[in-house]
């Protein structure tokens, strides 16, 4: 990630800031051992916006009620997306562990106005055009794929082995890149989510990968993503569309490999859906949307930038604060939900893909929803009898502020013959 100085308008930092006297980390074992009970207690003691402090003891905002979530989401124009409006950037060194999330970069994520409408806009449209019959066929082939690779050994790590994998494949599929290149690609998009060394060296390898191919598919256009947006009307040039495609693929993997592997937790841990395999009572649709719900993949993100003094669920919030969406603590707010899950089967009001200009570009999450149903669904049918091979309080959460998914999601299963390949 590169990282940009701030804009010249971008305002000072408030002095002493006594608002976040008191302030919360954000981080820490305390937060990964329970972040349903921290968002509980913040909640009780700020109301649905609470004063935080990020690594190394930044303060920001955490936006925690589904009402102040929807209104910063949906008001782009006063909660803005471009980081250089942050005034705490001389406090920041070069190497914060979040300077991934909010370093500037000239994407479609942190465009805004017009610019932003016009990247959005064409992402949207390169989508839409992937045909969902032909999505499910590739959906089903690459979960074949992977079920293959371990159905003979009677034991497999769906998260390592399938749920990680899976929407890579598909995303690679979609951007026409050719067979031969996606296994190295796989394992660098891997690397340079985890935020572990290496990471930016296999950020660089995908970049010039995307690069590649964007120059391929200008001389050999072909029904995919890549060519789609150098056809588009936005004329986007090559280096918007290098870089809004590792969005694209970044913003695909781990939300999408994380709702796979919170469903499948989900239904091999909960009973009701232990009794769907037998008797069908409830469905994978209905767990994929129970786990937005309850489990969401995305938990927080960072983040939008008050672009003036403003008032927010009870709080002063100043120009150039950070405001952190908890999309989790929304999605379980007891002023909209006061039976948890209760009521909720069948509501898709969560806040899991975001909301307004900025969410999640329509239809990436029914894409997304494609792969998951599709990994789930398969595997299910392939694997009938596939149980924990630990007890479930034994499942180890990622230690992540921002994603909500498993470490390992060990399981043993009845080995299935798996005839060799064009046999």
């Amino acid at each position: 990630m590169t990282y940009q100085p701030p804009s010249p308008d971008a305002a000072a930092p408030p002095p002493g800031c006594p608002a976040h006297q008191g302030a919360v980390p954000l981080y820490g074992e305390g937060f990964q051992s329970d972040p349903a009970r921290l968002y509980r207690e913040l909640r009780r003691v700020h109301g649905p916006v609470a004063p935080i402090l990020l690594d190394g003891g930044i303060p920001a905002w955490f936006v925690l009620g589904y009402r102040e979530v929807h209104q910063v989401a949906g008001d782009s124009q006063l909660f803005a997306r471009d980081s250089r409006r942050w005034h705490a950037w001389d406090r920041i060194p070069p190497d914060w562990p979040l300077m991934p999330y909010v370093g500037y970069q000239p994407s479609v994520m942190f465009a805004e106005g017009p610019e932003h409408r016009r990247r959005a806009g064409a992402i949207s449209d390169a989508l839409a055009a992937v045909d969902q019959f032909e999505l499910r066929q590739i959906c089903e082939r690459v979960a074949d794929s992977l079920i293959d690779s371990f159905a003979g050994r009677g034991e497999a790590d769906l998260m390592a082995d399938f749920a990680f994998r899976m929407p890579l494949l598909v995303v690679a599929e979609l951007f026409g890149l050719p067979d031969s290149e996606i296994p190295p690609l796989v394992r660098d998009i891997a690397d340079s989510l985890d935020e572990s060394e290496g990471a930016i060296e296999a950020h660089q390898r995908v970049a010039a990968r995307m690069g590649r191919l964007v120059q391929d598919k200008r001389v050999h256009p072909g029904p995919d993503v890549p060519s789609r947006l150098l056809g588009h009307a936005a004329g986007l040039a090559e280096e918007e569309i290098v870089i809004d495609l590792l969005v694209v693929m970044a913003a695909a993997q781990q939300p999408t490999a994380n709702w796979i592997g919170n469903t499948l937790r989900l239904m091999l841990t909960d009973d009701r859906f232990a009794v769907t395999l037998a008797g069908g009572r409830r469905s994978v649709g209905q767990a994929l949307n129970e786990v937005l719900w309850e489990d969401t993949p995305t938990q927080n993100f960072i983040g939008r930038w008050a672009t003036r003094d403003t008032q927010l669920g009870g709080k002063r919030i100043r120009t150039g604060d950070l405001l952190v969406l908890g999309l989790a603590a929304a999605n379980n707010d007891p002023q909209v939900r006061p039976d948890s899950y209760a009521g909720s089967e069948g509501n898709q009001a969560h806040m899991s893909f975001s909301h307004g200009e900025h969410s999640c570009p329509y239809p990436a999450p029914e894409i997304a929803e494609v792969i998951a149903k599709a990994a789930v669904e398969i595997l299910l049918d392939r694997l009938p009898d596939v149980l924990l091979a630990v007890e479930a309080r034994e499942l180890v959460w990622r230690p992540s502020v921002w994603m909500r998914g498993l470490a390992a999601l060990p399981v043993g299963f009845t080995p299935a013959y798996v005839p060799p390949s064009g046999g």
